[in-house]
């Protein structure tokens, strides 16, 4: 009974009782208004933030809770190349260098704008590349610049489409092959320009979103448009030779990973989570693989795109997910080897026989790559505002990458960070101007990635 009926109600008694009874009703009506109202039971036990399960080290409950432990652990790694060149994803291992050399103390050399820098609506999601002694970027909408291992803006074109309109979109990435740039975008288009002046060679469209990076491998360009359609393009026209496809997913992150071509295949990962591979010229589907998995208590949990870019090494797939998977299958078959349940939201880095990433719960990560198992977790900066009613905004984890020996990370914080691969000990930082908004690359023996300001920043 509410409140509002029972003062009614009371009023309407007052008229016919007499006043030495209204005591008696008054004692009634507070015994009534005591019994609406629910006894408030404390539940006995800690009290934990709700934030606590984007924070602790392992969310109370999950089913694959293990002590974490840290060890140092002797690593081997390849010899340090002097490398000249960073010229696509280094997902398919012929692109890759292992080690590139790099100077132990980094200085920034030259910061360079490239054009629009990250806001509410628009990211930069290509990471630059390096060839020619050009290095080439796309910012957050479609300015394509390159620039000078000097430092010296070279060229710039805009690609957006005729009857488009600006800001429209956002999203892309960049290969190159010879003396052609290709540029995926956020408009649903293919273009390839001239890499020493810019000048359009041809333009395909998508019929999606285009925010994947293209993959250049033999006549073919290689590309996913939407998450859920991989392309075949004749690199030399931008004719359509063949298209696979999968389950669409309404929830996709930005930016799909360029597809690695392993063993003849080519290996696309869709934002359903599912990663195909296709004989490389006909198409033909060999197998399929997913990677899928929930992290308990995380609304992220239910993306399943796949975010730790895929690569190949040794005849290993090695893929990752958001949602707290990572995996390891056979290039041939796409059989699984182990899972761990780490996610990843970058680069996924084999090398030394060991795993680098950066996991779904902002740790460096360094993985047994035989087995998957945590040999060492490094916490990473999380919240941006780390108060209780401002924990929203995250910080952004570019990388890692391995330089001059050692795992380099490049944040949105505005550090460069460098550990060392045997412990996971920081061994140095640098600043950057605004905070990273790609993954760094290294070509040179200079070491280069693009700011959230829309600047091209280099290091030596």
């Amino acid at each position: 009974m509410t409140q509002g009926g029972i003062a009614a109600r009371q009023f309407k008694l007052q008229r016919f009782v007499p006043k030495g009874a209204l005591i008696g009703l008054g004692l009634v009506s507070l015994t009534v208004l005591s019994a609406c109202q629910e006894r408030q039971v404390i539940l006995p036990g800690q009290r934990e933030a709700v934030e606590s399960v984007l924070t602790q080290s392992r969310a109370v409950g999950e089913e694959e809770a293990v002590a974490v432990s840290n060890a140092a652990r002797d690593i081997s790694l390849p010899a340090q190349v002097a490398n000249a060149e960073a010229a696509q994803s280094f997902g398919t291992q012929s692109f890759r260098t292992d080690h590139p050399r790099l100077n132990a103390n980094l200085t920034q050399v030259f910061a360079v704008n490239i054009g629009a820098g990250d806001d509410r609506k628009h990211r930069i999601v290509a990471d630059p590349v390096v060839a020619g002694g050009r290095i080439f970027t796309l910012d957050a909408q479609t300015t394509v610049t390159a620039v000078s291992t000097s430092g010296a803006v070279l060229w710039q074109r805009d690609i957006l489409p005729d009857g488009a309109d600006d800001g429209d979109a956002t999203g892309g990435g960049l290969a190159v092959d010879g003396d052609v740039l290709y540029i995926s975008s956020g408009f649903g288009a293919l273009t390839a320009l001239e890499a020493s002046t810019g000048r359009t060679i041809w333009v395909q469209s998508l019929e999606a979103t285009g925010s994947g990076r293209p993959t250049v491998f033999g006549d073919l360009v290689y590309v996913m448009a939407g998450d859920d359609t991989g392309w075949a393009l004749n690199k030399t026209n931008g004719r359509v030779e063949w298209q696979v496809s999968a389950s669409e997913s309404p929830t996709n992150v930005l930016g799909a990973p360029a597809p690695i071509v392993v063993d003849g295949l080519t290996v696309f990962s869709f934002g359903s989570g599912e990663m195909q591979a296709v004989f490389r010229q006909g198409g033909l589907r060999r197998w399929d693989a997913s990677v899928l998995g929930e992290r308990r208590g995380r609304a992220l949990s239910k993306v399943d795109d796949v975010t730790g870019r895929p690569i190949a090494a040794d005849g290993v797939i090695y893929a990752g997910n958001q949602s707290g998977r990572t995996v390891a299958v056979s290039a041939g078959s796409g059989g699984r080897i182990w899972t761990a349940n780490e996610g990843a939201v970058d680069t996924v880095l084999p090398v030394g026989g060991s795993v680098f990433l950066v996991s779904d719960r902002n740790e460096l990560l360094r993985l047994d790559a035989s087995d998957g198992t945590r040999i060492w977790g490094v916490e990473l900066p999380n919240y941006v505002a780390n108060k209780p009613n401002r924990q929203s905004e995250i910080f952004a984890h570019h990388g890692p990458i391995l330089a001059g020996g050692r795992i380099i990370v490049a944040s949105s914080d505005g550090v460069l960070r460098s550990f060392d691969p045997v412990s996971g000990g920081l061994t140095g930082t640098a600043v950057i101007p605004s905070g990273a908004s790609t993954a760094p690359v290294v070509a040179g023996q200079t070491l280069y990635l693009v700011t959230r300001k829309g600047q091209l920043v280099a290091y030596r």
